[in-house]
């Protein structure tokens, strides 16, 4: 078996170390053991778990989710069905917030066309629909 340090990990990675640290304290990865200086030795492993990690971060997975998909990969009575409630949970999240975001551009396109651009910003329409408390 192959041992890595920390920055081999990191660089095979392509993570920097302290994103190692902190997938350590947050229970996602963890070192095989310690030199008797007392650095941390990866497995190779290691490398292929942080693309996991990271990889499903750029899906949208936050770290506790990815612990969870993690934790459930190391069960045994895990099933594909089980992967899957998680990833339609997130379909759901991310169709909440394509509609949040939605919204916010069509706000942002009702006030950029309220707004001729010239004239002084005491009478900018953009400004003030943002002063306003209920926005339309």
């Amino acid at each position: 078996m192959e041992r890595l340090t920390i920055s081999q990990v990191a660089k095979r990675s392509g993570v920097n170390i302290q994103t190692i640290r902190y997938y350590e304290r947050q229970g996602l990865l963890s070192a095989r053991s310690r030199t008797a200086a007392a650095y941390r030795i990866f497995s190779v492993e290691s490398v292929q778990r942080i693309r996991f990690i990271k990889r499903a971060q750029e899906l949208g997975f936050s770290l506790k989710e990815i612990k969870e998909l993690l934790s459930l990969r190391m069960d045994t009575h895990t099933t594909q069905a089980d992967i899957r409630k998680q990833a339609q949970t997130k379909i759901a999240d991310v169709e909440r917030k394509i509609l949040h975001l939605e919204a916010i551009r069509a706000s942002l396109l009702r006030m950029a066309e309220n707004c001729s651009g010239c004239g002084s910003l005491k009478d900018c329409p953009i400004l003030e629909s943002l002063d306003k408390e209920d926005p339309e």
